[in-house]
């Protein structure tokens, strides 16, 4: 009896020394995954900044290609031209002042805000060279094709799907618009198609940037 009496006591004391360590452990898991979450997203932040040099260039080069195929008049070409180069002037402009501050997280976000309307602003003026390029009678393929190779590109160059989705969709809006305004040839279907096409580019963002995600954890398995 005297030794249980002398051992209770003891594991009081044990007990409220591992009850005072637990608060401290568990903020330093909370301070190390705070850590852990800001790392990866300065980490993605800055892998947008420098993805988006290439798709500053891609895009001209698209476009020019594009020209030599759809062989437009002069004026709708240079205005067309004109759309798409101030687009990647200011993902240019927003690049390289957000380069030179040494990637701190707040200004890779301000870097990431500023490139959402830009691409935005890219989707309408590639879209518009459905109308100022694209002449009446273009073929299912090439109009397709029109929507599909930029979206690609920006894709698998920013391998971000919402950014993507900026410059995808009012592509693909304004394209499906001149297949039937146009018209395109069978400018009804070419629209549906275009649709279609849209639809499983923007799938298949998804489904690369969830393979991407899951196969860590595959990887770590026994």
């Amino acid at each position: 009896m005297a030794a249980i009496a002398r051992s209770a006591p003891q594991d009081e004391i044990s007990e409220r020394i591992r009850q005072e360590r637990e608060p401290a452990n568990a903020s330093a898991i909370v301070k190390l995954a705070l850590l852990h979450a800001e790392a990866e997203e300065t980490a993605r932040l800055a892998n947008l900044l420098g993805r988006s040099w290439y798709v500053a260039a891609a895009l001209p080069v698209l476009a020019a290609l594009m020209l030599d195929f759809a062989e437009p008049s002069l004026t709708r070409a240079i205005v067309w031209g004109a759309f798409v180069a101030a687009g990647s002037a200011a993902i240019l402009r927003c690049y390289y002042r957000t380069i030179d501050q040494s990637f701190e997280r707040v200004a890779l976000r301000a870097f990431a805000k500023d490139l959402s309307p830009i691409l935005l602003y890219a989707g309408f003026a590639w879209g518009a060279g459905a109308f100022l390029v694209l002449p009446a009678g273009t073929a299912m393929a090439a109009a397709i094709l029109f929507v599909a190779a930029p979206a690609i590109t920006i894709g698998a160059l920013l391998r971000v799907r919402e950014a993507a989705y900026l410059f995808l969709a009012p592509t693909t809006l304004l394209a499906s618009f001149a297949s039937v305004l146009m018209p395109f040839a069978d400018g009804a279907l070419a629209a549906g198609l275009i649709l279609i096409a849209s639809a499983a580019i923007a799938a298949a963002m998804v489904y690369s940037e969830r393979s991407k995600d899951i196969r860590p954890a595959i990887l770590t398995l026994p």
